[in-house]
């Protein structure tokens, strides 16, 4: 034993003998370092209906992430999320417009805005969070119901504020002098409008958010977090303060959800509200539980498979069969996608617990060289 360790710190010590890092070496790192610089160079060569699909996918991962956070890592369920997107969605135009619509408008730079939006949104968990402290399992579910109804009833009728049912314009985001609108900036000869400007800010923030909440789910608060949904009386007598982190994690999930809101309020370029409905909360249940609960990775590739679906059945409508346009006598294709991630929730439920997450990992292991299996 003596012998190996000698030979290994002689072999540290040679000169040029260092070894590189094992995350440099690992094959995963060079997939993750291909799979960026594909994503960096998409806007260069996809057309503006691709690109906006994988902006709403960006926006929906950000959504689950957070509620990921919150029921998946917590076990807090809430159907409420559409909610907090919809504070993110309107307050950040309020704070932007300059009410020359003739509705409410701070006209505050657009960058302010967005980060005023974010934080009111963390505002509204942060006055709910007394009620969600309290409740628990599908009494917090219907309670965070609640919220979708009354947030619904608002947008119908604060017209001065949300436009009522037609809702209202969303002023363009502007960061350091370039503005996300649609007047086309030539960058090596490629035309860039909103949606390849907002790519990559999706992408910057996605990023940030995803980085984030990993470090939350690896860190000390994420083990407060997995204790209190496994045994919240528990993770009481062992010293967690439970009231505390339950508050935090639904503040932190309405700001993930606020950020959402402000990104799909951006690439939509006008709020509606008859989108931030339950069937938008449901979805986003969905996402996790297809993509794994307690997991960012999930939350994405869950957040990927819903928000890409519909787009897809919509775009290649007359290629499949029973999915039509309305009124042809076919499936809807919003319809359709709902039926088929509806089936998805179904089986993973029964047949892949772990979602698609533990689906890959369980990949990975087996595709490992040198394990006997």
């Amino acid at each position: 034993m003596s012998e190996v360790l000698g030979r290994d710190e002689a072999r540290e010590a040679a000169p040029g003998t260092r070894r590189r890092p094992a995350r440099l070496t690992s094959p995963r790192f060079y997939v993750r370092a291909a799979g960026a610089l594909v994503l960096l160079a998409l806007p260069f060569y996809l057309d503006r209906f691709w690109l906006q699909a994988g902006l709403f996918a960006m926006a929906a991962a950000i959504g689950a992430i957070g509620i990921n956070l919150l029921t998946g890592a917590t076990g807090q369920l809430s159907m409420g999320h559409a909610f907090f997107l919809a504070v993110g969605a309107y307050g950040y135009c309020v704070f932007a417009a300059d009410g020359g619509d003739g509705l409410t408008g701070l006209g505050l730079p657009t960058w302010l805005a967005a980060v005023l939006a974010v934080l009111v949104a963390g505002v509204a968990g942060g006055l709910f969070s007394p009620i969600s402290g309290r409740l628990s399992g599908a009494y917090l579910g219907i309670a965070t119901l609640a919220l979708v109804f009354i947030g619904q009833h608002v947008m119908f009728n604060a017209h001065d504020l949300t436009g009522g049912a037609n809702g209202r314009d969303v002023p363009p985001l502007n960061l350091f002098g370039l503005t996300f609108d649609d007047r086309e900036l030539l960058v090596a000869a490629v035309p860039f409008g909103s949606a390849e400007k907002l790519w990559y800010a999706g992408l910057a923030v996605l990023l940030a958010g995803a980085l984030f909440a990993r470090g939350v789910l690896r860190g000390r608060p994420g083990r407060a977090m997995n204790a209190i949904r496994d045994h919240r009386i528990a993770a009481g007598v062992i010293g967690v303060p439970v009231a505390r982190h339950r508050a935090a994690v639904f503040v932190l999930s309405s700001m993930y959800a606020g950020l959402a809101g402000v990104l799909l309020a951006l690439v939509f370029q006008r709020t509606v509200p008859d989108y931030f409905g339950i069937t938008l909360s449901l979805e986003y249940l969905a996402m996790i539980v297809i993509g794994g609960l307690g997991s960012v990775s999930g939350a994405v590739a869950g957040a990927v498979f819903v928000s890409l679906l519909p787009q897809l059945l919509t775009r290649y409508s007359d290629a499949l069969p029973l999915v039509s346009a309305p009124g042809t006598g076919g499936i809807a294709p919003g319809e359709a996608s709902r039926y088929l991630y509806g089936a998805a929730v179904v089986l993973v439920v029964l047949f892949l617990p772990g979602g698609l997450v533990r689906m890959a990992a369980r990949r990975r292991v087996t595709t490992e060289p040198g394990e006997e299996r």
